[in-house]
């Protein structure tokens, strides 16, 4: 096995980590972990790229996006409202000790996904 394949199963290891911590902590993106994941693992084994493709959590938080370039609307709420919630909450008490220049930043951050989410993401229907 050659020293680019090592890298890439590395790298795809260490972003399947993060993308799969991610799914628990929404501060933590899940669908460019996931990405990264695919794309080195289908670089560097054909094995692993067919065992990630057939998971549940490639399946639910990527396969949309990667196949129709767009993300179902209960994916695209679940991944709103966990952001909304999580930095709701760092808003709140940071607002309550009087910290505003956090708190205008993590609100820049939180309409930033709004943005992205609601019109850069397309919103796919499920054909079933």
């Amino acid at each position: 096995m050659g020293i680019k394949k090592v890298i890439f199963i590395v790298i795809g290891c260490i972003c399947l980590v993060l993308g799969t911590v991610g799914v628990i902590l929404p501060i933590l993106p899940t669908t460019p972990f996931y990405l990264v994941t695919a794309y080195c693992f289908a670089r560097s084994s054909r094995r692993l790229e067919d065992w990630f493709t057939g998971t549940a959590l490639y399946k639910k938080h990527l396969e949309s996006f990667v196949e129709k370039r767009g993300m179902l609307p209960s994916t695209k709420a679940g991944i709103l409202i966990s952001v909304t919630l999580l930095m709701g909450l760092g808003f709140f008490f940071m607002a309550r000790k009087g910290i505003w220049i956090p708190c205008v930043i993590l609100g820049i951050v939180w309409i930033s996904h709004l943005i992205y989410f609601l019109f850069f993401v397309k919103t796919i229907h499920d054909e079933k």
